[in-house]
């Protein structure tokens, strides 16, 4: 059976055009049948590449989707395979990345390493979030990142009441809430104050954004828990942001409901490094002067 990959460039970046021909040759050599998406096809301009929308059942067949851009791409991607478990492969051409498993530098160790199939597959967690109007109408989203219930009139803020697990935990006025997972802990949660929870661990982060309140800290809750904010009748109207990229929009009365996704996102790895190496090498975190540990 033939193998097949599919491709998914940030094309706005000259640096992608350039990674996606490198790609391209690679996989040709090898036999194996790359498949861009339609509407970046033209961009990409691929000679002699075989090019199939989404739509016509590339991602189902594909073995994994190599994607070339930051982690904006990558976010993007993930709403393509997630109904279907296909892992996603990053090449960072963006700034931090966290989400990309390869830099631009070892592309061609990366694609020799995907035609060798010498990766492992590991699942990150999602969130699933209920959106329920006063008038009894939902709406449903997922992220893989973060749910950010949001303030949506800049001159005012947003009021509402935080309940984990059926019970009302206290009242806050502010910029609004940030719902994340620990693959999202690494982005909005962090900008907003949270803490950086290690990807293997199993937990739902909640993370207020400029609460005005006395009690108003990030909090790590069970994966098993329930989150909830229910927007107060004095406050204007808002919004949800599944991953900065879906969008819902919230009334008064509103009530936004996240839980851990029933459906979790793949990512091919190919290193095993700690995720302390990690954050040291996408934050330049300083660690001159360790010693390690002395027998």
């Amino acid at each position: 059976m033939s193998r097949e990959v599919l491709l998914v460039a940030h094309t706005g970046r000259p640096a992608a055009l350039h990674s996606a021909a490198i790609v391209a040759r690679q996989l040709a050599d090898a036999g194996i049948s790359l498949h861009v998406l339609g509407e970046e096809a033209a961009q990409l301009n691929l000679e002699g590449v075989a090019v199939q929308s989404a739509s016509d059942g590339v991602i189902d067949r594909a073995e994994i989707v190599l994607v070339l851009g930051g982690d904006g791409t990558l976010l993007r991607a993930a709403e393509l395979v997630r109904r279907v478990g296909t892992p996603l492969l990053g090449v960072n051409l963006g700034q931090v990345g966290f989400l990309a498993e390869a830099e631009r530098e070892a592309l061609t160790s990366t694609v020799e390493r995907l035609v060798d199939r010498r990766y492992d597959v590991e699942e990150r967690m999602t969130l699933d979030v209920a959106v329920t109007n006063a008038d009894g109408t939902s709406e449903h989203g997922w992220a893989l990142n973060e749910v950010a219930v949001e303030k949506d009139a800049r001159e005012r803020m947003l009021e509402v009441v935080v309940e984990i697990d059926g019970r009302p935990l206290s009242r806050w006025a502010g910029d609004g809430v940030v719902f994340a997972t620990p693959t999202g802990s690494t982005a909005y949660a962090f900008s907003a104050g949270g803490p950086v929870v290690w990807p293997e661990v199993d937990a739902l982060l909640l993370v207020p954004i400029s609460a005005h309140a006395l009690f108003a800290r990030p909090l790590v809750t069970s994966p098993q828990s329930v989150l909830a904010v229910e927007v107060l009748p004095q406050s204007p109207n808002g919004v949800v942001w599944c991953d900065g990229r879906r969008r819902i929009d919230l009334s008064v009365g509103t009530r936004v409901e996240v839980t851990r996704g029933k459906e979790p996102v793949r990512f091919a790895r190919l290193h095993h490094r700690p995720f302390t190496d990690r954050l040291v090498a996408k934050f330049g975190l300083p660690v001159q002067g360790w010693r390690g540990h002395v027998e």
